[in-house]
């Protein structure tokens, strides 16, 4: 069967989590307000007042609310979707019980907050039949209201082994007389619950990485045709982890990740987005370092590859204790081999039209060529490499405009901070390509 999505937005980029209740504070749904009034690229596509890991037990009645408070008065002008996250667990039908009170009470129409939700968070998952379970406490929410069936989206968790089997059989599910399913939204990695349904250990006490987990949540949305969201990245101060987790997610197809500040709020937000500049890629000694650009070449300022001319058109390349004897063409495949290209929002663009225009011309493929002038210990060497574009790689490439105009379309509030990234008219270009 073909997969159809049923909601608006097709990338999720953050998921942003704000306690909705705090104990102690004269206001305190004081950091519900703050995370309200978050706006641009500090504001998150999917903004989660937590009434459960994030608010202590003693705190979630007040937590509600606190939410329906502020979500009534804010809830108009926040730019994201907002999905309140509430309590629920697979093994306790008391717990169920108190996710759905605390559901159909934040959706109450006298209380002014249902316009502004969009769906819920459903936490501590089971197996297919425990999501049926909360999918049908959600349409009885929506016809105690007088609510549209499916009108509220429904995202889980996936914190357990049962859950992540349980992505398997969704997309049988989905669509049968006898659920709503179709409302679900995003599957969620919790790292943190998993590990310890999972009995899990590293000798440092640390959460495993979980690479298995994040591909089967980025399979299973994509088969069933939601969006992946990875967990949190608990190490708030750890700015390069955090975007080699969110570079080795989107290689695995999940865009979206868990943030716990607005800090880690922009890097989600931007980090997905193509480059405004393209840069060159250097492999030495195992590590891809890139190359500074200086008067249109591109220069490596390392110490662990050195070149030198010597002879009448040779020269010797040194890396990593290796030394090798090259003339022209062999150096110049040696450095092809070692170099790779990270395009521009520009260059993609450019690129894409210029496919588009081949094709209407009538022609199925088309070579792309990456030139540059390489520097090395001042000795320049010429590069280039042709690549052939076809429809496949041209829808390929696609993948990150469709990003970018999925996000310009659902986020007007980013419009001009978007513009002041790449310009104008890089940005006109790149809402209409493609299209």
């Amino acid at each position: 069967m073909s997969v159809t999505r049923h909601y608006d937005r097709e990338f999720v980029r953050t998921f942003f989590t704000s306690p909705t209740a705090v104990d102690g504070e004269e206001d305190s749904a004081k950091m519900l307000r703050s995370a309200g009034q978050l706006r641009g690229l500090q504001a998150p596509d999917v903004w989660v007042p937590d009434n459960e890991d994030a608010t202590a037990p003693n705190m979630r009645a007040e937590g509600v609310e606190n939410i329906i408070d502020v979500v009534a008065n804010q809830g108009a002008e926040f730019p994201g979707e907002i999905h309140p996250r509430v309590v629920w667990h697979r093994e306790s039908p008391s717990t169920r019980y108190q996710g759905f009170q605390q559901m159909l009470e934040i959706t109450d129409p006298e209380n002014g907050a249902v316009e502004h939700i969009d769906g819920f968070v459903i936490p501590e998952v089971g197996d297919i039949d425990d999501w049926k379970k909360a999918d049908e406490f959600f349409t009885i929410i929506e016809n105690e209201h007088g609510l549209e069936e499916g009108s509220l989206s429904m995202s889980v968790i996936v914190e357990s082994g049962e859950a992540e089997l349980a992505m398997g059989d969704l997309r049988d599910e989905m669509g049968k007389p006898s659920n709503n399913l179709e409302r679900m939204f995003l599957l969620v990695d919790g790292e943190v619950d998993y590990t310890k349904d999972m009995r899990a250990m590293t000798p440092t006490g640390e959460l495993p990485p979980w690479p298995e987990l994040r591909h089967n949540t980025s399979r299973g949305a994509s088969a069933a045709g939601l969006i992946a969201v990875d967990g949190p990245y608990d190490d708030i101060r750890d700015v390069e982890g955090y975007r080699e987790r969110m570079q080795d997610n989107r290689a695995k197809g999940m865009t979206g990740i868990w943030s716990l500040t607005p800090g880690q709020v922009v890097e989600a937000n931007t980090a997905p987005l193509p480059p405004k500049t393209g840069s060159w890629l250097l492999e030495a000694s195992g590590q891809e370092v890139e190359l500074e650009a200086q008067d249109g070449k591109q220069v490596y300022d390392g110490d662990d590859l050195s070149l030198e001319a010597v002879g009448d058109g040779g020269y010797v390349l040194q890396a990593g204790g290796e030394r090798l004897e090259l003339d022209d063409d062999e150096l110049t495949e040696e450095l092809l081999d070692r170099t790779a290209y990270i395009p521009s929002m520009n260059d993609i663009v450019d690129s894409m039209e210029e496919f588009e225009a081949a094709k209407e011309a009538g022609k199925g493929a088309i070579a792309m060529t990456q030139a540059a002038t390489l520097v090395i210990n001042g000795v320049e060497v010429d590069i280039s490499k042709d690549r052939m574009w076809d429809e496949a790689t041209y829808q390929a490439a696609q993948t990150p405009i469709t990003l970018f105009q999925d996000v310009y379309e659902h986020r007007p509030d980013q419009h001009e901070e978007l513009e002041e990234m790449y310009g104008a008219d890089i940005v006109e270009r790149a809402t209409a390509v493609g299209n």
